[in-house]
């Protein structure tokens, strides 16, 4: 029987661990469906992770925080396959299933989605720096499970959301650097992204309590304390 030692990495969907010298073992969690395993390995990826190269180069962080937003500016100029699931769909499931969530800010939520645009653009659904590898090909975005066809402003509010409250699963160390650098890089993505794409900005704010309210269906702990407080001051 194969022994793992520590994994090297930790995320909601799957742990990787050093796999000998050149490659890594990338464990799904058992609720995961098998067609995301099988659309990974056939990626073939090689790399480091932007989070951990921001980590071990703190002084970059403007400079991905840019990176960050240009790619996914890019992604959002491509017009979604028809056949991805519907992001507001997908929110509206997430913010009715979120038990953390008071009735009326549930309510009051949902109302703002019905508002908000549809959208017919290219979003991931979990883009942070954590998913983009550095490759000998340039960054690669991964993880493209949650993709969904929709407004791209709702995709930004999810990446702001993500430079925001979620925590490594790494060393105090690192996650205290980690709380220290993402204001600057939420700025950086934040500026850029709209030098890019300068259209919808007004709906941000309404995105961003969508987002919130979405993120607390996956029941992290300690998070609740956090968003709920925002959705009740924007709502």
């Amino acid at each position: 029987m194969i022994t793992l030692d520590k994994p090297i990495a930790v995320g909601r969907t799957a742990e990787v661990y050093a796999w000998g010298e050149h490659q890594v073992l990338k464990l799904y969690r058992d609720w995961c469906p098998p067609r995301w395993v099988d659309f990974e390995a056939g990626l073939g990826l090689a790399g480091v992770s932007m989070f951990n190269t921001i980590i071990a180069r703190p002084w970059t962080i403007i400079q991905f925080g840019r990176l960050m937003a240009e790619m996914h500016a890019a992604m959002h100029a491509i017009q979604s396959p028809s056949d991805l699931p519907d992001q507001r769909d997908r929110l509206k499931g997430a913010i009715e299933r979120a038990q953390s969530l008071p009735d009326d800010l549930r309510r009051k939520t949902l109302g703002i989605l019905e508002t908000l645009p549809d959208g017919d653009r290219l979003c991931h659904g979990d883009f942070h720096p954590d998913n983009v590898l550095m490759t000998p090909r340039g960054p690669i975005i991964i993880d493209w499970m949650t993709a969904t066809r929709g407004d791209p402003i709702g995709d930004v509010a999810r990446t702001l959301l993500l430079m925001t409250v979620g925590e490594p699963p790494t060393s105090t160390l690192i996650r205290l650097l980690t709380r220290l650098l993402r204001g600057w890089m939420r700025s950086a993505y934040l500026k850029r992204y709209f030098e890019l794409r300068p259209e919808g900005r007004e709906r941000l704010d309404k995105w961003r309590v969508v987002a919130y309210a979405a993120r607390l269906a996956e029941d992290i702990k300690g998070e609740p304390e956090q968003l709920i407080p925002f959705i009740e001051r924007e709502t």
